[in-house]
């Protein structure tokens, strides 16, 4: 795979994970669980890295998220048992960001021209990293827009990854 596509790639990916860290990063504790605003802000930040996992998985199909977090993501209008901390949730943000990070890296003309696992998405591999980058991004601006509303302020654009 074009190591510049790579470099692009993760210049853009890593910037929309890291717009996502510093919403988490600036949420008060009021608003951390605060059920006001549905969805409450942990469990948009929980979902967006659950599907930034999932999505740089192969498939459903043997896909274990890191401990405490469970399948339950996968179940229709069922939340995790408990509230996830701040904490846990940053790690799992440092997780997926490796995880992105590995597979841009590794990515091979054969594997991006490949369909991608998931029977929901119509697309490649290659089509599925920007497709899970727009996700992440989308969690990132609506949690943005909640700080910003509860607040009065949010973090900045991240311009790119390093």
């Amino acid at each position: 795979m074009d190591t510049t596509w790579k470099r692009m790639v993760w210049r853009q990916f890593g910037a929309a994970i890291e717009m996502l860290e510093r919403a988490l990063l600036a949420c008060p504790d009021t608003l951390w669980s605060d059920r006001s605003r549905p969805p409450a802000f942990w469990y948009s930040v929980y979902h967006a890295l659950f599907y930034l996992d999932l999505y740089l998985s192969d498939s459903v199909e043997g896909f274990t998220p890191p401990a405490p977090f469970t399948l339950s993501e996968l179940e229709t209008d069922v939340l995790p048992e408990r509230v996830y901390t701040k904490d846990e949730l940053h790690a799992y943000l440092v997780h997926g960001r490796e995880k992105c990070r590995t597979a841009i890296d590794t990515m091979t003309e054969e594997r991006a021209n490949r369909r991608c696992g998931f029977d929901w998405v119509d697309a490649s591999n290659a089509e599925l990293l920007l497709y899970n980058m727009r996700h992440v991004q989308h969690h990132a601006a609506q949690l943005n827009l909640v700080l910003r509303e509860a607040t009065g302020a949010s973090p900045g654009w991240v311009r790119i990854a390093s």
